[in-house]
């Protein structure tokens, strides 16, 4: 039986084994000859000794504390969660870097978009102060802890903060799907070198952008300038695998109307100088309109073959630089679409074109966001109306996050916020899966800091900030639910009044529809707390690990029940924590079945023959043991010879 060695996954291995795959030939006795991969490189190799690059005191260190593997665990904590059985959000309480290295095997490419608001380095932000043999017993010690100082007088200033951003980003990204995007809320303080270690960490090429948001319109007064903005940056974990990011248009209209729908119209050709004839010769051709044919009263048919009567039509010409634009579809697919989806029309000044019909009310998202839905001060209404007072100052309004989960997200995607604080993008992901049907799930990450004793969220008592942005999600979650359905009954009988017709019948049909989404809303949350290792065998502080063993008969620690083990379980062997787990009893021990039995786990003492022999009857995928289950080691070597007679080959022991 293979025994588990209880540690998060190993980067450093699968990096080498992915080197490994590329260039075997660098490779001699398992060992990588740097030699031979420079030669396999050619000519890509930097060996100037002054070059462009991007470091810090402590960067180095910051690199491996990324790499690092960790054996801590999440235990789950059903008191502080809400609808436990069937909800698939998380709310995990605890050091981000140490719970984004326990997420690394369950949600490896997982994730659709990473949100975060760190802090801003204003020289009060709390900073962590990571250390590469940190382990989660000396959190334990630091929780609790009030928001310590950075003062900008001191020599480790920026330092600090890019230490602590370096690593949380480095096993962010490791994440990511293919397609996923990550947003960074950030100031003037560190805004230029966030994006300095995004360039780093994300790749430079795979910048989308930055947003400017304008958070303070009536201006903060910092001296010499009154500041209005904030910045978001935006990076794609690869930019090939995205698409142009839209954003729904709440007050446009369609003007036209056909067979298939409302439309708007849009010249073909591409406006951008840097595509024209020269370089796109591909798209440069000529239409045909015929000015004697209408399709209807607006539009004119088109061709792509001359006829007598028909007037060429070329893409227009930049009359600032005289560049030649060109169309922004090939011609089979111009083909493909003359007169559906692309017609003639002339103008108020009589000049004939080409136009596109635009069906969707979206529009490409904008660098800038602006608004009183967007205010640092409509975030802090925002808390205050759920709360009744103010407990939490400066969170992000949720319109902001909703407009990020909006361009980048859909249907069951995973959205996570590691400096999740007040709960904001929990609460936005929740709004907008009441509003377009989805289900999106969250994964939370906070760090119990303490509140001030003298605010008004320690006198309501709150004496964390995990314990607001829990508070935060319940009511939320609750408020969203009753107000659809409250707006939802209310059209509904607006609608029973009426002379029901094909549209009313429709009508009722959407709304009930609506309504049995917002009923299975999940408004739920699993909460976990990191801590160390369930088992003794696995903890990294323990000084003597011989004596541990003698001393630990049983490995599972005093006050652990099988469910904190069973967890432990899941993540690392790599299973997402909301998966359904089903409890049942065979031959009078229990045992979990996972995702409908592609894992099982008995956790029992004194397992025997019999019992084998039921389990193995099942022919379970996947079996996980305690090592010292066994009622004896007899009963251990036969328990795999009978499993794998049944065909089970994945046997592990902890």
């Amino acid at each position: 039986m293979q025994k588990m060695d209880g540690k998060t996954a190993n980067i450093i291995d699968e990096n080498i084994q992915k080197l490994k795959e590329l260039f075997p030939e660098a490779f001699t006795e398992d060992k990588i000859d740097f030699e031979m991969l420079q030669k396999l490189l050619g000519e890509n190799i930097e060996t100037e000794k002054e070059r462009y690059s991007f470091t810090w005191n402590g960067k180095s260190e910051a690199i491996k504390i990324a790499l690092k593997q960790s054996t801590g665990t999440l235990r789950p904590d059903k008191e502080s969660s809400k609808n436990w059985d069937t909800t698939n959000n998380l709310y995990i309480e605890g050091d981000n870097l140490e719970v984004l290295r326990l997420l690394q095997n369950p949600y490896r490419g997982k994730i659709k978009m990473v949100y975060i608001d760190p802090p801003y380095n204003t020289g009060k932000d709390f900073v962590y102060t990571d250390k590469f043999n940190d382990t989660v017993e000396d959190y334990k010690e630091r929780v609790g802890e009030t928001q310590k100082t950075n003062a900008d007088s001191s020599g480790r200033y920026h330092t600090n903060w890019l230490n602590m951003m370096y690593p949380r980003l480095k096993l962010a990204r490791n994440l990511l799907k293919d397609d996923g995007v990550i947003f960074i809320s950030i100031d003037d303080n560190e805004q230029s070198n966030l994006k300095k270690i995004c360039d780093d960490v994300l790749g430079e090429d795979n910048f989308v952008g930055t947003f400017s948001v304008k958070s303070t319109p009536n201006a903060r007064d910092y001296g010499h300038i009154g500041k209005m903005h904030e910045y978001c940056l935006f990076y794609a974990k690869n930019i090939n695998q995205t698409k142009t990011y839209h954003l729904e248009d709440e007050k446009k209209h369609f003007k036209y109307n056909d067979n298939l729908g409302g439309y708007n119209i849009h010249p073909l050709y591409n406006s951008n100088e840097a595509f024209h004839r020269g370089n796109r010769p591909n798209l440069y051709y000529p239409f045909y309109i015929n000015p004697n044919n209408k399709t209807d009263d607006d539009f004119y048919e088109i061709s792509l073959e001359k006829s007598d009567d028909s007037i060429e039509i070329l893409p227009s010409i930049s009359v600032k630089n005289d560049v030649q634009f060109v169309w922004r579809w090939g011609k089979d697919k111009s083909k493909d679409n003359l007169n559906k989806e692309i017609v003639g029309y002339k103008t108020n000044d009589g000049e004939y074109r080409i136009v596109q019909k635009m069906r969707t009310s979206s529009k490409v998202i904008r660098s800038i966001f602006e608004g009183k839905k967007i205010t640092s001060r409509r975030g802090t209404a925002e808390v205050e109306e759920l709360f009744g007072k103010k407990v939490f100052s400066f969170p992000k309004p949720i319109s902001l996050i909703e407009n990020l989960l909006k361009c980048s997200t859909s249907g069951g995607d995973i959205v996570l916020d590691f400096f999740s604080g007040s709960g904001s993008t929990a609460h936005a992901a929740m709004q907008l899966n009441a509003k377009d049907g989805g289900n999106r799930n969250f994964i939370m990450v906070q760090l119990p800091e303490l509140t001030d004793e003298k605010s008004e969220a320690y006198k309501a008592g709150y004496k964390t900030i995990s314990e607001i942005g829990m508070e935060r999600i319940r009511r939320a979650g609750d408020k969203i639910k009753k107000d659809e359905l409250e707006k939802i009954e209310k059209e509904l009988a607006e609608l029973e009044g009426k002379l029901e017709d094909e549209e009313i019948k429709k009508q009722k049909e959407e709304l009930k529809a609506k309504k049995e989404h917002i009923e299975n809303l999940d408004i739920g949350f699993k909460t976990f707390k990191l801590d160390t290792t369930n088992l003794s065998i696995w903890d990294e502080k323990t000084d003597d690990l011989e004596k541990t063993l003698l001393d630990n008969i049983d490995a599972i620690k005093d006050g652990r029940s099988q469910e904190d083990v069973l967890y432990e379980v899941l993540i690392k062997y790599g299973i997402d924590l909301t998966v359904p787990i089903e409890e049942e009893e065979l031959e009078g021990k229990k045992i979990y079945l996972i995702a409908g039995g592609y894992l099982t786990v008995c956790l029992e003492d004194n397992l025997d023959l019999s019992f084998i022999e039921k389990l193995a009857e099942r022919k379970p995928q996947r079996v996980v043991f305690r090592d010292n289950g066994f009622k004896d080691d007899t009963v251990k070597t036969n328990a795999e010879m009978t499993l794998k007679k049944h065909g089970v080959e994945d046997i592990k022991v902890l």
